[in-house]
Formats: C-alpha cells, structure tokens, sequence
C-alpha cells in the first residue's frame, strides 16, 4: 500500500465545552489515581461502517452530543491542578476538550482488522499520543478523534488516566453513543436531561487520602522504553473455544465446588468490574479455575516458553482487578476514577514450564481470591508509606501485564447506525508483555487478547501448539 493511502489528514480542529456548567468543583485525586500520573493517556476508539448520513452533518452531531455528554461528566472537561499542600485535584472547570476531524480515505475497514498484526497506522487514529498523565495540568484531560475512512469511521478517545480507569471510561464511551443515538432520532438536546448509568463523584472512601505523592520537577516520565521494537496482534478465542479450555483445566479436580449466584467466571475476578454485581462463596479451599483465569495461564505459558528463560528466573503475571466491590464498605459501581490495585503473581520459569496448566491458573486463582478488604486496604497503607507513581514496564525480562476486561461494554456503542465492527487501541502504555482483554464481537463469553510482545517472543508464541490449538482463525 503506498504511504499516501495511509496518510492521515486533519481536517478541523475544536474545543468542545459541557452544554451546562459543572455542579461538580474539585475532586481530589486517590491513591489509585495518583500511581497513574506517570501512565500515557488510555487511547481506546471503535471501528463503525460508514454511517447513512454525509460527514458534513455527522460531526457537528458528534460535537453537539459530546458537549451534553461533558454535563454528566465534567471532570473530563476539567484540569489537573496542584494546590499549595502538594495535593493533585481535578478543577472541574468546563475547560473544555479537544475534537479532531480527520480524514483517511484510502485506508478501507479491510485494511484495519485484515492484517495479522494490528498496523502501525491505528496509532494515527489517536491524538495526544505518548501524552503523559500528569501534562493533565496543562493539557485538556480528554480528546476524541473521528476519522473518516474508505468505508467506515475510527472514533478515538484518548482520557487521562489518573482521571479514569476502564470503568469510567468505557461508562463515558458508553453515554457518548447512547446520546448521539438519542440526538439523532430527536434532534432535541433538550429531551436528554438523564442518562442510564449516572457517574459516583463521591470523594469519601479509604481510597483518599492525607499521604501526598512528590513529583519530580517537570513531572513524572514513563518508566518503559517507548521505541522498543514491538509486535502487536489481536488473538481471538472463541466461546466454544474458551470453554473447552476451561474444561481442560478443570479436568483434573472435578470435586472443588463453588457457591454462587450461578454466574460466576473468572472474568468477574480479574477483570476490571465495571458492570457485575456477582458474588461468590467459596466453601472449599480450591475453587473452580475459571474461563479467564485458564486463558491467562495459557498465555503466561505460551511466553515464558516463547522467552527461553532459565529455569530459576522468577516470572510475573500482573493483573489489575476492581476495588469498587472487594471494599467494605462498598463503593458504588459507577464510581469514577480509578478503583484499581495490580495484583502479581509470580512463579519460576521452570515451574510454569513444566508443571500443568491447572497449576499455574490456581497460582493466579489464589492472588485474586485473597485480594479482600483487608488487602485492598493494606496495599493503600503501604502505598501512604512510600507515596510513589506506578512502575509500569517489563523490567526484567520475565513479566507480563493483563489489563482491560472482557467485562467492559465495549460493543455497546451504538452511535446510530450499529455496533462496531472492532476496538482497538492506540500507542500508550505499550511494552513488551502487555496484554489487554477485550470481549470478542460475537458476544457470548469469546474473548480477543490484544497482545505486545518482543518480535521474537511473538514468533514463539505463534508456533505454540499448546496456545494456538485454542486461537480461533480471524
């Protein structure tokens, strides 16, 4: 494909302000949201078919429902600021958000979910990239970017992620669309005066706290190496898939019982709960391993192989897992912000090597079935001890980093004229041994794992029969 087919041009650029002022004032920051300050901003947008109407009259409706959007949820329109104590607040300001119109129409929707690898070119999708969080004090703390395409539209959001986790944000994601759609039907700003899933702005739980977080001068850098050589592929496990594999594991303990509301799924602990209100009792001392947690050990598995290491060497597998409900008292599920801890699980190469796949699924089981008030809790206090943004990377060779949910609602973004066609995400927050998990379009407990790896460790993977026996073609 030439490269003028894959240039990206920008057609306009806006500030767009909430259609009303903010009730809202300041919001301080938690020791949640704290860690992230050093994160890139969350770059995540969905793949539309091209709509029924002509752009000319598509983005001003994007724009006009964007701006009611901002009312439910000022501070996205807000700024950081640091007041005199040291402490980081949102002002939620009406300052406003920037809006991109962007044009691409040599590339077809074929040319974005056809390739193995995700192309490099999904980045330009995305504006603010490589955006620090903590440049939220002098840039707006969200942007959306729509790109027109051959046969379709991108529309990207890039959000401060010391201002949201995956809850939040799919919840903003999920009420822009429900807006647009409303607009479109009434073309009445004025009927929308509610939303489905009203935001928690409440600042009252153990999360906020007294501790302040030193920043060094011109603010906290990443701490991974951003120009690595990188490979990017979406894997794509089906239901009957996932299932199978879930039995697989389970295979050889069929007498541990669990007690639940009779949905319970691994996604439910792993994940970043943003919609489940499922709770389990657990009455024996090894629960089920579930759907996800089997997929995780799966590819825990697959790398370490893929990465040759001794025996001895000390791997991790990191997961970041919802507060909102493992605390006590609870917070609400709409709280906004971020409500989240990462837990690790470590093991040896050699162990996860060679010991079965049921036991490095129970090693990750464990982790999260003991990360309870009680830990939520102490991790907070160990955090107000050493105040500290959040060490995101690979550092030595041997670990892994599963974030986003299968739980997350990101097919239910319809802005008019249908469901996506495909998320995906931009540069941030990219390194060897990144994974995000997506839910597959089909719906239906499939799972797609976005998955960052070093060229080489990617190449082992996908001649892994163990792994790719369950990795439905795409």
């Amino acid at each position: 494909m030439p490269s003028s087919a894959l240039s990206v041009t920008l057609v306009s650029k806006s500030t767009i302000f909430p259609d009303q002022k903010s009730s809202v004032q300041h919001l301080k920051l938690s020791v949640s949201d704290l860690p992230m300050l050093s994160c890139h901003y969350i770059q995540k947008g969905c793949l539309f078919t091209r709509p029924p109407i002509p752009f000319d009259s598509l983005i001003p409706l994007l724009k006009q429902s964007l701006s009611k959007t901002l009312s439910f949820f000022p501070p996205l329109a807000g700024r950081l600021f640091t007041d005199p104590n040291g402490y980081i607040h949102i002002a939620c300001n009406d300052g406003g958000v920037e809006f991109y119109h962007a044009t691409c129409t040599g590339l077809f929707i074929r040319d974005v979910i056809g390739p193995l690898d995700v192309p490099q070119f999904v980045k330009k999708f995305f504006c603010f990239d490589k955006t620090v969080s903590y440049q939220g004090h002098f840039k707006p703390i969200m942007a959306v970017q729509v790109t027109e395409l051959g046969d379709g539209v991108f529309i990207g959001c890039s959000v401060n992620h010391a201002v949201t986790d995956g809850t939040s944000f799919w919840n903003f994601f999920n009420t822009f669309a429900e807006i647009c759609r409303k607009m479109g039907n009434t073309n009445n700003i004025q009927s929308i005066e509610k939303i489905a899933r009203q935001p928690d702005f409440s600042r009252e739980s153990v999360l906020i706290s007294s501790a302040v977080l030193r920043v060094p001068e011109g603010g906290p850098k990443v701490t991974f190496n951003e120009n690595e050589p990188l490979r990017e592929r979406i894997f794509s496990f089906s239901r009957e898939a996932i299932l199978e594999l879930k039995a697989e594991v389970n295979n050889n303990n069929k007498n541990d019982v669990v007690v639940s509301d009779g949905n319970f799924n691994a996604v439910e602990i792993l994940g970043k709960l943003s919609n489940d209100k499922h709770r389990k009792a657990v009455v024996s001392n090894t629960a089920e391993i579930s759907s996800f947690q089997s997929l995780c050990a799966l590819l825990w598995r697959a790398v370490t192989r893929a990465r040759k290491l001794p025996s001895c060497k000390t791997t991790t597998f990191r997961m970041a897992v919802n507060c909102r409900q493992r605390l006590n008292p609870k917070l609400d599920p709409l709280y906004f912000g971020n409500a989240i801890q990462s837990i690790p699980t470590y093991a040896s190469a050699g162990d996860v090597t060679s010991r079965d796949l049921r036991w490095c699924a129970e090693q990750l089981n464990k982790s999260v079935r003991a990360h309870d008030d009680e830990t939520v809790r102490r991790f907070v206090k160990e955090w107000e001890k050493d105040p500290r943004c959040f060490p995101l990377g690979n550092f030595d060779g041997a670990s892994m980093t599963m974030g986003s949910s299968p739980r997350f609602p990101m097919y239910d973004n319809d802005f008019g004229w249908g469901r996506p066609l495909a998320v995906r995400s931009g540069g941030a927050n990219k390194f060897d041994g990144k994974i995000s998990a997506f839910p597959g379009r089909g719906g239906n407990g499939s799972v797609d794992l976005e998955v960052v790896l070093a060229p080489e460790t990617m190449a082992g993977i996908e001649s892994d029969l163990e792994f790719m026996q369950y990795v439905s073609s795409y």
